[in-house]
């Protein structure tokens, strides 16, 4: 009889065999992908550095046309993006970053509209991959990868792909739970060894300042917190630090989340479900994010169609929800995501936590924005009488809750629609206020 150790050993190396069968080069992967194919990946630090650049010059010396590559988000400033891929290698985006977002606009890039907890179900119903392709962590001894911090929509991604490629990145973090891949469904493997993208910390203002002091006063200790990037949500989690007893369900893990769990305010220990747990589906951070999250078994990532699912947020109570947007009408109607026509994000997981704070007991849906555009100068209020021609609403009339500005708090739930109205214009920037109440009296809201 073997003892455990030689056993474990024996099933280790099984699946180093197979690793070194399946082993190929970047360049022999790419040899793999034809003209028209369509190809899916995990995004921001997920997204395969060294198959994505075989691919491109394997495009320039053959001149394959046709393939796209889709995934929610590109963290890098890839060589796609040139007008030379047009035609050639399109990038599909489902949350338009601002490389994506220049894209876009000279009829390089596309978007897919859809909520950010529907990405795998796309991929699963809709959508069909030829090619799904990811960076993972190295291989553990029984056969497993990581995608690390980036599982959103890859297992809905994979369901239906010929082909499943992944990039070995030792500087990928290996993350605890739902974030495996195992050696036997992959179809070809290669190693790269570069920097993961990182995100810059945006600088807080007095404006964000001043916003989360208003936002503060809503959570109460023991509330469950869902925070994106940005100055409101840096300087948010800078003021949650007195807070006591919080718990982390949020689509992305953010630095500042990091302070707040070492800091002691978040135990995660009055959540229903994952208790000790932070859970989330992606994070893009500094190296000191990813180092924190490498096997840590406080924070696990889960798809998005789980960590995003109205029920499941709403089964926590005080679930607090902070998200930015671009600029509201009288009547509450919120657009996230464009300026006028010209897409600049995406509607990501908004409307999904929006509608689970609105469900949870105690629950609170925060949406914020500066008083005026940030590009403008003052010039340009992001409350207006009617959105702007063309503009996308992102989250209903009928789902806004609470919106805050640095002038305060407006709370539109239950409220008749000149409540609404009055409520907006009285967290407006004053210079824009009499105009807006002009406008509503044209509009029979006052």
């Amino acid at each position: 009889m073997c003892s455990v150790n030689a056993a474990s050993n024996l099933y280790s190396s099984k699946w180093k065999e197979v690793y070194k069968k399946k082993l190929t080069s970047a360049e022999m992967i790419a040899k793999q992908v034809k003209s028209d194919d369509v190809c899916a990946s995990t995004c921001i630090v997920g997204e395969p550095f060294a198959i994505i650049n075989a691919i491109l010059d394997r495009i320039e010396k053959e001149n394959l046309t046709g393939i796209t590559h889709h995934l929610l988000l590109s963290g890098r400033d890839h060589r796609f993006w040139q007008e030379k891929f047009k035609g050639k290698f399109e990038h599909v985006s489902y949350f338009c970053s601002p490389l994506a977002r220049k894209a876009i606009k000279k009829g390089l890039a596309d978007q897919v509209h859809t909520y950010y907890s529907d990405e795998g179900y796309l991929w699963q119903k809709y959508l069909k991959a030829d090619i799904f392709y990811a960076t993972v962590s190295p291989m553990d001894k029984h056969g497993y990868f990581s995608f690390g911090p980036c599982v959103g929509g890859a297992r809905g991604q994979m369901s239906r792909a010929e082909k499943i490629f992944i990039e070995i990145n030792p500087n990928q973090p290996r993350v605890h739970g739902e974030s495996n891949i195992h050696i036997t469904e992959v179809d070809a493997l290669c190693e790269c060894d570069v920097p993961l993208p990182e995100l810059k910390v945006a600088p807080i203002d007095e404006r964000a300042r001043t916003m989360s002091e208003y936002i503060l006063e809503l959570i109460p200790d023991a509330s469950t917190i869902q925070l994106g990037i940005g100055a409101v949500p840096s300087a948010v989690a800078q003021g949650l630090k007195s807070k006591t007893d919080l718990n982390i369900h949020s689509e992305m893990f953010t630095d500042s989340m990091i302070d707040l769990i070492e800091c002691g305010a978040v135990t995660n220990l009055t959540k229903p479900i994952h208790v000790g747990k932070s859970i989330s589906t992606f994070s893009f951070g500094t190296r000191r994010t990813y180092d924190f999250l490498d096997d840590n078994p406080g924070v696990e990532f889960y798809p998005v169609g789980y960590t995003n699912d109205v029920n499941v947020i709403s089964k926590h109570n005080n679930m607090i929800s902070i998200n930015a947007f671009i600029e509201v009408d009288l009547h509450g109607q919120v657009c996230s995501e464009s300026v006028g026509p010209c897409m600049i994000s995406g509607t990501g997981g908004q409307v999904d936590f929006v509608r689970g704070a609105n469900k949870s007991d105690g629950g609170k849906a925060i949406l914020t924005t500066y008083s005026t555009a940030e590009t403008k100068n003052g010039t340009v209020s992001s409350i207006k009488p009617m959105l702007t021609e063309g503009a996308v609403v992102t989250t209903n009339k009928n789902d806004v809750d609470y919106i805050v500005t640095e002038y305060g708090v407006a709370q539109l739930k239950g409220k008749t629609m000149r409540q609404r109205a009055r409520a907006l214009i009285a967290i407006a920037h004053p210079d824009f206020r009499d105009d807006l109440i002009c406008h509503a009296k044209k509009m029979l809201l006052l």
